[in-house]
């Protein structure tokens, strides 16, 4: 595999599990959500910001940064509605479309390799504005992938 891939794999899969993560430790407490997008994002950042006591620059840089988390997911996902159309369609015929499953892991791979530098910024602008016990407790929060432990 060549490496700009391994890196991209790695990039965007290691952005989806930091991200996942948030966003299980957002909205732990409601159940799952079942509104618009737009909407639950302005939820996660809203929960993440009390939970890391954000001031408002802080904040800032969280909702741009779930902004382009949420450009990259789109990216990636041709019609959110309907997630397993892509697949879908390439199990349709008597075999595996090979080729066309090669252009379109290309074609998603192209998009998140030019998104990734501006995703990587962002979220280290809002890392890096973060306090150290706010980075302490983000680290934490990951650490126990969105798990809530009650004491």
């Amino acid at each position: 595999m060549k490496p700009w891939i391994r890196r991209s794999l790695f990039g965007l899969f290691g952005a989806t599990a930091l991200f996942g993560a948030l966003g299980a430790w957002a909205a732990h407490s409601h159940g799952c959500w079942h509104g618009d997008r737009a909407e639950m994002r302005a939820h996660m950042v809203d929960y993440a910001s009390r939970r890391l006591d954000l001031d408002a620059a802080q904040k800032a840089k969280l909702d741009a940064l779930a902004t382009l988390m949420q450009a990259q997911r789109q990216t990636l996902v041709a019609d959110p509605a309907r997630p397993r159309a892509e697949l879908q369609a390439l199990i349709s015929g008597a075999s595996f479309d090979r080729g066309q499953a090669a252009n379109l892991l290309q074609n998603k791979l192209s998009a998140v390799q030019q998104k990734s530098p501006e995703l990587i910024n962002a979220f280290g602008d809002f890392y890096d504005s973060l306090r150290p016990e706010q980075q302490a407790k983000l680290r934490e929060a990951l650490e126990r992938g969105g798990r809530r432990h009650r004491g």
